[in-house]
């Protein structure tokens, strides 16, 4: 009862918690215990140790309202030891906006479109192929032309692999704890009259905005695999979120794949103390889905070109869809 529903909405940057891959959004972010590759570095970041050698990522996610999440990542196993280097690069499309002001609130005829983006540097090592651990320092900007907020966050997980085909897998992360946000710049300055009566000159005032937390939250996962033939495999997947500035979400979902070339998920994520299809929780509840397909670039080569889709329901508009290319070198 640490103040869930009581905080909530008191934190900005909630773009942070959009997911904008496609493969993990098929499971709805659920699986936090057995994501890997670049990817891993927005749910997981342990996960990136999983990656062997080279891996590049794109990926699309078309938000509700016309707003588009765009993301790249970048990961590089480092040396002959366990250590995977990697960078991430998320932005958010907004479109553009009619410039209004006090004196012309119709607008000036002038637009502006506001940035949203976040860069992470991370770093994940594997131990014996049961332990893999990860951090991620991460750049938060939020702006437009003449009014800005930055911050600086950490992310940290874990993931635990065991069992008699390394089956069964454990994880835990922790996203989002940084600095606190707030806005400054030229835009919140405002020319006012001299209060002194006998001199009569304009002064400058600069309007205090509020500071704002980031919305961190902490995930806890397992997922358990059972083989089906020699390369095929069926995992289930449970994942608890506790939320700092939300209420806590807990969800399942199901992926199976067929060998390396495709690979089909659902999930299923409710919000606690919500009813189901309440405007009053957020989108990031219901169904997804998705699927994967892949290709090696030669017969008998590790290195792949894959295709990603997912789908969320949302209780209002009409869902977010996703779609994200991975190559494998």
């Amino acid at each position: 009862m640490a103040g869930n529903p009581d905080r909530q909405g008191e934190a900005g940057a909630n773009q942070l918690l959009l997911n904008p891959w496609a493969r993990s959004a098929g499971l709805h972010s659920l699986n936090t215990s057995s994501v890997s590759g670049a990817e891993a570095m927005y749910l997981n970041v342990a996960g990136l140790s999983r990656l062997k050698k080279t891996q590049i990522q794109l990926s699309h996610a078309r938000y509700i309202a016309d707003i588009n999440l765009n993301a790249l990542s970048f990961g590089q196993h480092i040396g002959s030891g366990g250590g995977v280097f990697g960078i991430s690069l998320v932005s958010m499309d907004l479109g553009d906006f009619f410039s209004t002001s006090e004196d012309i609130p119709g607008g000036t005829g002038a637009t502006f479109s506001p940035s949203y983006f976040n860069m992470g540097l991370s770093y994940s090592h594997l131990f014996v192929n049961k332990v893999s651990v990860g951090v991620t320092f991460k750049f938060v900007n939020e702006s437009i032309s003449n009014v800005g907020a930055r911050a600086m966050a950490l992310d940290a997980g874990v993931q635990y692999v065991t069992g008699e085909n390394d089956n069964f897998k454990f994880g835990i992360s922790l996203r989002n704890i940084g600095t606190k946000m707030k806005y400054t710049g030229e835009g919140l300055s405002t020319p006012r009259p001299n209060p002194n009566q006998t001199w009569e000159f304009p002064i400058t005032y600069y309007q205090r905005s509020a500071e704002y937390e980031l919305p961190s939250q902490l995930n806890i996962g397992f997922s358990n695999d059972w083989l089906l033939g020699k390369s095929n495999r069926l995992s289930l997947i449970g994942n608890f979120t506790s939320n700092a500035f939300s209420r806590d979400q807990v969800g399942g979902g199901l992926e199976l794949t067929v060998g390396q070339n495709f690979g089909l998920r659902v999930a299923y994520k409710t919000e606690l103390g919500t009813a189901i299809g309440s405007t009053e929780a957020t989108l990031d509840n219901g169904v997804s889905a998705g699927f994967t397909a892949s290709i090696p670039f030669k017969k008998g080569s590790d290195s792949r070109l894959t295709l990603d889709y997912s789908y969320r329901a949302t209780a209002v508009y009409n869902g977010i869809h996703g779609v994200g290319l991975r190559i494998d070198l």
